[in-house]
């Protein structure tokens, strides 16, 4: 497997290349959102449709500027968001003009988060902008929680792995509407 840096990671990603990465609580797979062709070769390794869209991952709210529109929400709910960021909490705001269909799926918003994980906060940063964040498994198949049970079968159809450990959270984000508050993953 091609192991990376955070240097190779990033030159990966601009070559339209999918990575795994360790996220807060399972291993992710990434790409680049504004590169079509990447985010559908994720999409086509993870056998997963398009239509579901996709969670961006960020380092900080001004990568999200034209991805998302925090401004959409009323003033109470841009709070509630802010305080719960850099943290592991995605949310789902109004999409931005910057959000293709290929990122958003079948729907209105689009699913976000900034990471208070060091290792994609990192690679956020090195990055320059949001990245694709989805758990590094097949559909229908549980994510990895370590490195070790990252499927063979995917690994081989990747393009890197940036190594690190996944933040020790028992479950994935959870993935609440901006909007209304509602939880609709816990």
């Amino acid at each position: 497997m091609k192991e990376l840096t955070l240097l190779t990671a990033v030159a990966r990603l601009s070559a339209g290349g999918v990575i795994a990465y360790p996220t807060e609580a399972v291993w992710g797979l990434g790409c680049d959102p504004g590169h079509q062709m990447a985010v559908h070769s994720l999409l086509k390794l993870k056998q997963r449709p398009v239509e579901k869209g996709m969670i961006l991952v960020a380092a900080d709210l001004h990568q999200l500027q034209g991805w998302a529109r925090l401004d959409a929400l009323p003033d109470e709910r841009q709070r509630e968001v802010l305080a719960s960021w850099p943290g592991a909490n995605t949310w789902i705001l109004p999409a931005g003009p910057r959000a293709p269909k290929w990122v958003t799926g079948d729907h209105s918003g689009l699913a976000v988060r900034i990471s208070a994980h060091p290792l994609v906060a990192a690679l956020c940063r090195a990055w320059g902008g949001p990245l694709v964040s989805t758990s590094a498994n097949l559909a229908g198949e549980p994510p990895a929680r370590t490195r070790d049970e990252l499927d063979p079968r995917l690994l081989s159809l990747l393009d890197g792995v940036l190594d690190g450990d996944t933040g020790g959270l028992a479950q994935p984000t959870p993935i609440r509407d901006a909007l209304s508050g509602n939880v609709l993953r816990s």
